[in-house]
């Protein structure tokens, strides 16, 4: 008989040490899910800064119909003169070669591998996840 619950005790211990496993692994994925969630989030409300920039006249500090000469401080004021802008959810820059009918903005998630691309014309957004 103490053969018998030895082994129902090891087998459990080994089904619980399983269940511990795939729980941490599905909570990890849904992490992950929704930092790369919350940055795209953030890049689409940074699209609509920029678009603001776009149809802002250069006398009141807007790009006066052309992205050319945008910079992160334009879109978000307190970044002051830095390149990139960094929250809980990530790091967000310009990228790329700003024209005067597009910018493209690049998000890094904290918790997650892929990147996340926003280019911004001035009528619409196209956004790329890239790994």
């Amino acid at each position: 008989m103490g053969q018998q619950q030895l082994l129902l005790l090891v087998l459990s211990v080994i089904i619980v040490g399983i269940a511990v496993v795939v729980g941490i692994n599905m909570f990890s994925t849904s992490a992950e899910s929704a930092n790369l969630e919350a940055v795209t989030n953030d890049l689409m409300h940074f699209s609509s800064l920029a678009q603001q920039y776009f149809i802002k006249p250069t006398s009141m500090g807007g790009g006066g119909g052309a992205f050319t000469g945008i910079a992160m401080k334009h879109i978000v004021p307190s970044v002051g003169a830095g390149a990139e802008y960094v929250n809980d959810n990530g790091t967000y820059s310009i990228t790329g070669t700003v024209s005067d009918s597009t910018v493209s903005l690049l998000g890094t998630p904290k918790r997650a591998s892929n990147t996340v691309t926003v280019t911004v014309y001035k009528d619409r957004v196209k956004t790329v996840l890239s790994d």
